[in-house]
């Protein structure tokens, strides 16, 4: 199959590591010889005008398209950035209602989303993956609708309210980020902020549906939906989560006291923290999630601001273009 690579970059994505992972991108492509246009965000909200006026280039997926693409390319976007910058691009698509492949070369700062799905962080290795795929990857993401406000849209990795979503608008808001940024440790600013997270961070009635139950937590401290383990940069909240299962998990953590919480955190950081009594996972097709005292909210790590929230889940896929290296004999 010929194909034709457009390349979205958004060169802001990792305080401007994005940047330089691009030129090495450009450079593989000119030394083997592909075809691909090149696309350069300039402010914020530009992925999505980019992709308006690719739609009609882009290239649908299908089980014939082998057969169909012989003689003509296959046009496929390739996103350089980070998670929020791929979260704006398959969100457009759904506003235009349409679907086509996406594939991805992570360069922002948690890269969340290529951890969860097997696709190495590393720009060279993650090219290969891409050039050497023969079809693309069913990933398991979510639809969200917030009723309050009326908003609509795609997940890819998980929606967070209480602590994570402080912590994504506090780190979010910083300078020490574009810092650690410059020196490839963006996942140090999430840890950076999350002791003062813990201390600011207040408990929060919610109220939870799924699977025909109706759940009260009264001391919620962190609350995360997700279909991929981690969240912070590699902090695997979920590790049971798998973005292969048609299924959304969800994870209250409860917080009685301070010295409770900080056992829990110390647990986390040694991956035991699923057998804390405070830790309560649930996995689901459709879940309910009501905040009506409001909170930090965050999706794919870009700030929802702080309010209430009735927020309703369901499953949904997006095709990937790479080789899961994983699950490959």
């Amino acid at each position: 199959m010929n194909f034709h690579y457009h390349i979205l970059i958004n060169p802001a994505a990792g305080s401007g590591n994005a940047a330089k992972t691009a030129e090495k991108i450009i450079q593989l492509l000119d030394d083997g010889n592909y075809t691909y246009t090149p696309y350069y965000t300039e402010e914020p909200g530009d992925e999505r005008e980019i992709v308006g006026r690719l739609v009609e280039l882009l290239s649908p997926w299908s089980e014939t398209c082998e057969k169909d693409h012989v003689d003509n390319s296959f046009h496929l976007l390739v996103v350089i950035g980070g998670d929020g910058t791929l979260h704006q691009v398959v969100n457009q698509f759904f506003a235009l209602d349409r679907q086509f492949p996406v594939s991805y070369i992570p360069a922002g700062s948690g890269n969340d989303f290529a951890r969860g799905i097997g696709l190495s962080r590393e720009p060279e290795k993650a090219f290969e993956q891409i050039t050497s795929a023969l079809k693309p990857q069913a990933i398991n993401v979510f639809h969200y609708e917030e009723k309050i406000r009326e908003e609509q849209g795609v997940i890819l990795n998980n929606v967070g309210i209480g602590l994570d979503a402080l912590i994504v608008a506090t780190t979010n808001a910083s300078t020490s980020k574009k810092v650690l940024n410059k020196y490839h440790l963006g996942s140090a600013s999430y840890a950076l902020y999350l002791v003062k997270a813990i201390f600011t961070q207040k408990t929060f009635p919610i109220l939870v549906e799924l699977n025909g139950q109706s759940l009260s937590f009264e001391r919620t401290f962190l609350c995360t939906t997700t279909n991929i383990p981690y969240f912070g940069g590699g902090v695997a909240i979920a590790p049971m989560a798998d973005p292969k299962k048609e299924t959304i998990d969800l994870v209250v953590v409860e917080k009685p006291n301070l010295p409770a919480i900080l056992r829990f955190l110390f647990q986390l950081v040694r991956k035991k923290h699923t057998q804390n009594k405070h830790y309560k996972h649930y996995t689901s097709s459709r879940i309910r999630i009501v905040s009506v005292v409001p909170q930090h909210g965050q999706a794919d790590g870009e700030n929802m601001g702080e309010r209430s929230f009735d927020l309703n889940f369901t499953t949904a896929t997006q095709y990937i273009w790479y080789a899961d290296k994983r699950t490959e004999k």
